[in-house]
């Protein structure tokens, strides 16, 4: 097997996932801008006020400093960029950013830059931290998440309306979190399409929906 050797790089990153492993260390899964998804180790990030403060929570905007190899990487140091706070004090805005950061991780193969996705994600995360969540703002993400990774779904298919089918169509041309407006009805069809287009690429449930579910979002 071809060892790489260490390398030392830089990445801008969003905390998908972390899990505490042992009495200090944490391990992490980012999505980075310049590598797509990556699991790092943070050695005493469960001690270390100096390193990681404050810096290795979910959906965190963040400037990695890490050690790659064949293995993990290490991660050196981690800078936030923001935390976004307007996120935190909100439950339902919670479980929209996790939504948005569970499909990134279970849709996406390792190491494998996905640029615009990372805008994606990056651009949803800034709207919930700006704005009140919006049901709108949640079937845009998916749908335009699915555009990027190849799994566009049809949008002429039974049970979905004309009109359900322009505003989806729309959303994949505008770009823009909030140009959208879904309906009652029309964001009732937009799961009918959405959410089997997505669990098709799935082996279990998204924990995420269901608390959002819970939290009324």
């Amino acid at each position: 097997m071809y060892l790489r050797p260490m390398r030392k790089t830089e990445a801008e990153a969003i905390v998908l996932r972390f899990t505490d492993f042992g009495e200090a260390d944490r391990i992490v899964t980012f999505f980075t801008l310049e590598q797509g998804k990556l699991q790092g180790v943070a050695r005493g990030a469960k001690r270390s006020k100096k390193r990681f403060a404050g810096a290795l929570e979910q959906f965190a905007h963040l400037k990695l400093q890490l050690q790659q190899g064949n293995s993990l990487a290490t991660l050196s140091s981690a800078d936030i960029v923001s935390i976004f706070p307007g996120i935190r004090g909100d439950l339902v805005k919670i479980g929209c950013a996790a939504y948005a950061c569970e499909l990134v991780e279970r849709l996406t193969p390792d190491e494998e830059p996905a640029p615009r996705l990372f805008r994606l994600l990056y651009c949803y995360l800034e709207r919930l931290n700006e704005a009140p969540p919006s049901p709108s703002d949640r079937r845009f993400f998916a749908v335009n998440l699915l555009k990027i990774l190849g799994y566009q779904p049809d949008l002429q298919v039974r049970g979905i309306s004309e009109q359900t089918a322009r505003l989806l169509a729309l959303a994949m041309q505008t770009g823009r979190f909030g140009a959208i407006s879904f309906p009652e009805p029309e964001l009732r069809e937009a799961d009918l399409l959405l959410n089997p287009a997505i669990d098709l690429h799935l082996d279990r449930e998204l924990r995420s929906l269901a608390f959002l579910k819970e939290v009324g979002g």
